[in-house]
């Protein structure tokens, strides 16, 4: 049973309840002032306060994805993640399964769109990752038949799951929905976490090296999501989207692959790489690499590239608040910039839901449908 699983929460508020009635039937039996009723009573509340800990904290793990997986928990998911040969067969993206998402209007893909369960595998970088790659209703409906669809490469904050973004974030339901009131063109999304070569947190980098995230994601990653779908590669058609760490991924790669994206919408983004123990030495002592990857340093020293950009923060609550005033302030032509303040929020799943719809229409403004004919 999987560390997110709501099976396993479930379980735990059910062994709590029980815990707690068992605790209180049997107290008077335990009120005895021998060894063995005060063992008694002491196990009774060990359990009891284990299981009330236990729920609150998958309850918060499900929230806010502290951990993905029990690995991630217990820290043996000791490996970079990069293999060295493609998929069966050799193709770039292997589908593992499909389900639909979930509609008023019904469960049939044409109504609700579906969700792919993929590993992608990069043709240069090597690195093989899973995602969910959502597919509109439109997708599947007799007049888009032979039409190409827009993406959107949409990434998790560290550690994070796609499905965060999907089931508690709901990016897919507002694109459909979005989509639905002719908001936006009907879009693909892929869902993939920032940090593709679990368990380190590369900061959507390429490491020297190491794992080359970075061009995993504005080159492997389009050539095959094009290969298996219909959709375009080139910036008109491409944009990114994520929150906390995905969010600076969602800045970095439209700002240095503008031929790759056209747009990024970036929640509560820092702006420079981070490092600690979960992303190790990512430059190995290259202060000039290191300094590429500051978004500041970028805007002030780079010609800036003619991308938008999407920045979303809170006025009360967000602790880099201040940094995301300053680099809106830094924009220059050919380079555009929006912005999505609240008044009050915080760096968490609460704050991000009310963002996503307006996050999603934007992206949508920016994308070109495309609506060209397969031969």
């Amino acid at each position: 049973m999987g560390l997110t699983s709501k099976k396993l929460l479930l379980l735990a508020v059910v062994a709590a309840i029980v815990l707690f009635v068992l605790t209180m039937w049997l107290w008077p039996r335990f009120a005895r002032q021998s060894v063995r009723a005060w063992l008694g009573r002491l196990l009774l509340l060990v359990l009891t306060q284990f299981a009330v800990l236990s729920v609150v904290l998958l309850y918060a793990n499900d929230k806010f994805e502290f951990y993905a997986s029990w690995d991630d928990l217990f820290g043996t998911e000791k490996g970079e993640g990069v293999v060295q040969e493609l998929g069966p067969g050799g193709q770039p993206v292997q589908r593992t399964g499909s389900e639909p998402l979930k509609a008023p209007g019904g469960q049939a893909a044409a109504s609700a769109g579906r969700l792919e369960s993929v590993r992608i595998t990069g043709a240069t970088t090597k690195i093989a990752a899973n995602a969910k790659v959502f597919l509109p209703p439109q997708y599947f409906q007799k007049e888009y038949a032979k039409r190409d669809f827009p993406v959107v490469l949409a990434l998790t904050g560290y550690p994070g799951t796609v499905d965060g973004m999907i089931n508690t974030l709901g990016f897919a339901e507002s694109a459909r929905e979005k989509a639905r009131q002719k908001k936006m063109p009907p879009t693909i999304m892929v869902f993939i976490r920032s940090a593709a070569t679990p368990p380190r947190d590369t900061e959507c980098v390429n490491v020297p090296g190491g794992p080359q995230v970075e061009s995993f994601f504005a080159k492997d990653l389009p050539k095959a999501i094009s290969s298996e779908y219909r959709v375009r590669t080139g910036a008109a058609h491409w944009a990114v989207t994520g929150y906390s760490t995905g969010g600076y991924c969602a800045l970095m790669l439209p700002m240095k692959h503008p031929d790759a994206f056209t747009a990024g919408a970036a929640l509560s983004p820092y702006f420079k790489p981070k490092t600690d123990d979960t992303t190790g030495d990512l430059f190995h002592g290259d202060k000039k690499l290191e300094q590429s990857y500051d978004l500041m340093w970028r805007l002030d020293h780079e010609p800036q590239p003619p991308v938008s950009l999407l920045v979303t923060s809170s006025k009360k609550g967000e602790y880099d608040y201040g940094n995301t005033v300053k680099f809106l302030s830094k924009t220059k032509e050919p380079m555009r910039m929006a912005r999505m303040f609240l008044d009050e929020g915080g760096h968490n799943f609460n704050t991000w839901q009310r963002e996503v719809p307006g996050v999603v229409q934007w992206l949508g403004d920016k994308l070109k449908p495309g609506w060209a004919e397969k031969a």
